[in-house]
């Protein structure tokens, strides 16, 4: 996979530009380019369908079609061991946003990304002077992944939405 997407990109999609009702165009178009392309983690699944909310049905009714992607793989989780070391002593993060990193989805989406040479989309901006939370973007910085938010990931995909009367 190209892309792997963080939980805010589910989440912003549904709250705001392409919710269910206004845009199924692109709910249309992630279930045709996730599993090959596109996909996630299972971490993120888990996030998603969390929720008692038309999103957390839309996640469960997917949790088997394989883009959610399993974390327990070698090389994923040394990644993670390296990721949790970075945060763990950078020395600037306080206790709750590292234990919140490091329980959340985002860091096995970091390693995940970084170990099958994926790009992170993610709506978050990077804050390398951040120290009540680690953004995901400074730690992609810092392990060399890449990462953009979902208007350049569509971008990446030509992807176009239509009207419909």
């Amino acid at each position: 996979m190209k892309f792997l997407l963080d939980t805010n990109v589910f989440i912003e999609a549904k709250n705001r530009y392409y919710a269910f009702d206004i845009c199924p165009g692109f709910w249309e178009w992630m279930d045709d380019v996730c599993g090959s392309d596109m996909g996630s983690t299972v971490n993120v699944c888990d996030e998603l369908t969390g929720a008692k909310d038309e999103l957390a049905q839309w996640a469960n009714d997917r949790k088997d079609a394989g883009w959610f992607l399993d974390v327990d793989d070698a090389d994923t989780q040394q990644r993670y061991a390296d990721i949790a070391n970075h945060v763990v002593t950078a020395n600037h993060f306080t206790e709750s946003a590292i234990e919140k990193f490091l329980n959340d989805a985002d860091s096995w989406l970091i390693a995940k990304a970084s170990a099958i040479g994926a790009t992170v989309v993610t709506h978050e901006l990077p804050n390398p002077q951040s120290k009540k939370r680690v953004m995901i973007p400074d730690v992609c910085d810092a392990f060399s992944v890449n990462y953009l938010n979902t208007f350049e990931a569509l971008r990446e995909f030509s992807a176009k939405f239509g009207w419909v009367k």
